[in-house]
């Protein structure tokens, strides 16, 4: 069992505030202090060493210092989707666009991706709208 000082009680700190947001600890601010100045000639030696062929020193450089690419706006013509046939259209336009290199297949992905999620909210809106008629016949038709 641990002894708690006098003064404090158990489980409270010596600072109820807590730490402030932002600061750095200890070890964080002893890197920075050792590399500040340097940190330039770290990374030309990095680079060099991946031009080199040195595959751990590329990897490094494309994962840390080259930002990852993000998702570029596409343009593509689709039909207003009304039912689940203007979706059969949608997902043909999407992929002859893909086939023709106009689109990228992760891009035709994303968009076939979403033009089912439309098409599955159709049927379930058009199946609620046939369970509810049905139960309209069956209530008129109960004596």
């Amino acid at each position: 069992m641990t002894k708690v000082k006098p003064g404090f009680k158990k489980g409270q700190s010596g600072n109820p505030a807590g730490r402030p947001k932002g600061s750095k600890n200890r070890a964080t601010l002893l890197a920075i202090a050792a590399m500040e100045g340097e940190l330039g000639a770290i990374v030309k030696r990095i680079i060099d060493a991946a031009k080199a062929g040195d595959m751990a020193a590329a990897r490094l450089v494309v994962d840390k210092l080259i930002p990852a690419a993000k998702d570029r706006p596409v343009s593509i013509k689709l039909p207003q989707i009304t039912d689940v046939a203007t979706c059969n259209a949608a997902q043909a336009k999407i992929t002859a666009t893909v086939a023709s290199g106009d689109l990228l297949p992760s891009e035709g992905e994303a968009l076939s991706g979403l033009v089912e999620h439309q098409r599955r909210a159709l049927e379930t809106h058009n199946m609620a709208k046939r369970i509810e008629a049905l139960e309209k016949q069956a209530s008129k038709e109960k004596p």
